[in-house]
């Protein structure tokens, strides 16, 4: 089972330790594309600092960004997993899990990045600012920047098992299985159902999309639940005790569409 995850804007930094080795993250086939992406992000943020906070969308009060980014070949590096937060991560909270669910973490789950393009939750990585949807020059759309490089590497990633595909639009458009990998993919949409005049209304709200994708791979990994392909997805979240609704595809090269519903975060 492979599960692809997004990225937090909110980042831990590390206060002490070893900078970044690039050759050491996992997928090295996208080694070149980072270069270029790291390469990029630095030199901006070397340069005219209000040019650099247009470019990555950060307000006056996260001119602090700038600068940390510029700083970032020489800056502590420590697990991914560690420095991504925010409400999916602490749900998730891969700290208090079992010794052998946090060896599954590692070999299931996928954090997409606009820096990085991919990383497992073991590489080592600096805190950074760099969203899917900014425009770096000499690279422009990192969304676009990044499909050529994944097309690559990420069918063979993928294996042949379930793949779970948790990601925000932005991420999801650096990569999108096709073909054979489609028809084992499966999408997740938390739905919050609520009662308004006697009739249920359901709507996306951001926080409990967050936080029950984390708690449902929490469960997963502490479990050791490995579904073979979405049908066994959708059996295995309802005996976990969720409401699922599911869309198989049209038609072949497709991925499952589900819906979680959710009353109570």
């Amino acid at each position: 089972m492979l599960v692809m995850l997004p990225p937090s804007e909110g980042k831990a930094g590390g206060v002490r330790g070893a900078a970044l080795e690039l050759g050491a993250l996992a997928l090295p086939g996208l080694r070149g594309a980072r270069e270029g992406v790291l390469g990029a992000l630095v030199a901006l943020c070397e340069g005219d600092e209000g040019k650099a906070r247009e470019t990555l969308g950060l307000s006056e009060g996260l001119r602090g960004e700038v600068a940390r980014n510029a700083g970032l070949l020489r800056a502590p590096a420590r697990a991914a997993g560690q420095v991504y937060t925010g409400v999916l991560y602490d749900a998730l909270d891969l700290a208090s899990l079992s010794a052998a669910a946090k060896r599954r973490a590692g070999a299931q789950l996928l954090i997409f990045s606009g820096l990085w393009g991919a990383v497992r939750v073991g590489d080592r990585i600096p805190a950074y600012r760099c969203s899917m949807g900014v425009s770096l020059p000499g690279i422009g759309a990192l969304g676009a920047y990044w499909r050529a490089a994944m097309a690559d590497v990420l069918p063979e990633v993928a294996g042949e098992g379930l793949v779970l595909d948790l990601r925000s639009s932005a991420y999801a458009a650096a990569w999108k299985p096709q073909g054979e990998v489609a028809g084992r993919t499966a999408t997740v949409r938390v739905l919050h159902a609520r009662v308004v005049d006697g009739v249920e209304r359901r709507s996306v709200v951001s926080h409990f999309n967050k936080a029950t994708k984390g708690r449902i791979v929490r469960a997963l990994l502490s479990e050791g639940i490995r579904p073979r392909g979405p049908g066994e997805l959708v059996e295995a979240l309802r005996e976990l005790g969720y409401v699922v609704e599911a869309r198989p595809p049209a038609k072949a090269g497709q991925p499952w569409q589900l819906d979680v519903v959710v009353a109570e975060l």
